[in-house]
């Protein structure tokens, strides 16, 4: 039994390389009390990663060097000598990328196969929904007939967005970079998508905004953002989810805001989901419900092997993922 583990073992100072990493081999956990051993089955590498690679103040701690690199992920137990968990149950949590762990079985969510895929629990039924769902309903607040603009549309988050606001009736303008990411979000229901590679976006944005933006759900910042300020509507609202543009960057400046902001009485606001803790079993039940009832699909992008993690994760910051991107370790021993 190999228990292999990926370690940073340097920041990254821009884009990270695999001279960042490590992967070594770790001793194979013992059991004790009140804890599990899991095995990995998938885990999410997601652009927030990107930050707890550096030093200093943030939401998160910054990941440790020569520690192993830690996220979502879905794993099975193999072990228990903790109540209400048995060998083959299917949990997920934020666990580290290694493939045999000792768990603190109160860090673990059972996972109920019937609400859908297991790997839903990693985004459409997991943070990503949650992200999606709180930061457009709670920070957007969209309203029927109102226009929503969201870039990153294609991702993870993104495309939940581009759903949901159309459930609730808005006018959807979706931002991707690539002809088959335009030909999701519009199977997605988007009214209108600009291909950022292969367009003017100014020109774009504002042929498909002749009303103006009243809610802007930004994962990207950068020059598409800019783009976006000149068009807000009285009393817009600027969801500020993400800024992947800028993770990599040392000197990321752009044009100054606060004029627009000042002219259209716009609310901005930055928020990571954990704000909305208290509120999860609210967004669950509305998004399993409307999984369920067909209003609401989700992409992934699966890559298979312990050792091509690293590779997935930096593929996020070239845009190679459609929807949540995920990586397979290994399948669960007992299939429901």
């Amino acid at each position: 039994m190999k228990n292999r583990e990926i370690l940073l073992v340097k920041r990254p100072d821009g884009a990270p390389t695999n001279e960042h990493f490590s992967i070594k081999e770790a001793a194979i956990p013992e059991l004790s009390e009140g804890k599990v051993i899991t095995r990995l089955l998938y885990v999410s590498v997601d652009p927030y990663m990107r930050g707890r690679m550096n030093e200093g103040k943030s939401y998160i701690e910054p990941f440790q060097l020569n520690e192993p690199i830690e996220g979502g992920a879905i794993a099975e137990v193999i072990q228990s000598q903790a109540d209400g968990f048995q060998e083959g149950d299917i949990v997920t949590g934020s666990l580290p990328w290694r493939e045999y762990t000792s768990v603190n079985a109160d860090s673990l969510r059972k996972i109920d196969p019937a609400l859908g895929p297991i790997t839903t629990s990693l985004h459409i039924l997991g943070m990503t929904g949650l992200t999606a769902y709180f930061g457009l309903m709670d920070i957007g607040q969209p309203q029927e007939g109102e226009t929503v603009v969201v870039s990153g549309a294609a991702g993870a988050v993104g495309s939940t967005v581009v759903q949901l606001a159309t459930i609730v009736g808005a006018r959807v303008v979706g931002i991707a970079g690539s002809d088959e990411k335009v030909q999701l979000l519009q199977q997605l229901g988007a009214d209108a998508v600009i291909n950022y590679r292969t367009e003017d976006v100014s020109k774009a944005l504002a042929e498909a905004c002749p009303d103006g933006v009243d809610v802007y759900f930004d994962n990207v910042g950068g020059e598409i953002s800019d783009a976006i300020y000149p068009l807000l509507n009285k009393f817009a609202r600027i969801v500020q989810c993400g800024a992947i543009s800028s993770y990599n960057k040392k000197n990321d400046q752009g044009p100054r805001i606060q004029q627009y902001l000042i002219k259209s009485s716009a609310l901005i606001k930055g928020f990571t989901v954990g704000d909305y803790r208290e509120r999860y079993p609210e967004g669950f039940q509305h998004l399993s419900k409307w999984l369920q009832e067909g209003k609401l699909t989700y992409e992934e992008t699966i890559t298979e092997g312990f050792e091509n993690i690293l590779q997935a994760f930096f593929d996020l910051f070239t845009g190679e993922n459609v929807g949540k991107q995920l990586v397979k370790i290994n399948e669960p021993s007992h299939k429901e």
